[in-house]
């Protein structure tokens, strides 16, 4: 059972030092009823929604490995940057639909707008041989680690 209420926003993992998420404290707040005028953060829900996009990390023992689902975009519409020599940048954009004149909408619930995710990357990260793929809709950014030197193992005579 979780102490943190959900309405202290989506991070999978509020204590990561690495996540560099905004946090909205009132993001899925229930403030307003569908009787009431939409509030302006109402109207950036689709963006949002997007912009909460769920991005897997893991650690290899070789490399570092992002992986983000961006269903119908085209790996133009995406942009991988290392900016600040540690931060890793994925952003986008998502356009809406063209309306057509004769169109009738029921419902609207696919994410459009623009998205960004940062993540400050470790020490041991190789920025500057950062691959990234996309295939699917999945993007897959790949970034070798540093070896770390093994520690050398000397033989103690033991006296006596």
């Amino acid at each position: 059972m979780s102490i943190i209420p959900s309405f202290f926003g989506r991070r999978s993992n509020v204590f990561d030092p690495f996540s560099l998420d905004v946090w909205d404290p009132f993001d899925g707040f229930p403030f307003t009823n569908s009787i009431s005028a939409p509030r302006p953060s109402d109207l950036a829900n689709d963006v949002s929604a997007f912009a909460g996009g769920r991005i897997d990390w893991k650690e290899t023992p070789e490399a570092h490995v992002f992986k983000a689902d961006l269903p119908g975009l085209k790996k133009e519409e995406v942009k991988v940057e290392v900016e600040d020599g540690r931060v890793l940048q994925i952003s986008g954009e998502r356009n809406r639909e063209a309306e057509e004149k004769n169109d009738k909408w029921h419902r609207v619930e696919r994410s459009s707008g623009k998205f960004l995710r940062r993540f400050r990357l470790p020490e041991n990260a190789k920025v500057d041989q950062v691959k990234a793929a996309m295939e699917n809709g999945v993007l897959t950014v790949t970034m070798p680690k540093e070896e770390t030197p093994k520690p050398e193992v000397k033989a103690i005579e033991i006296s006596g």
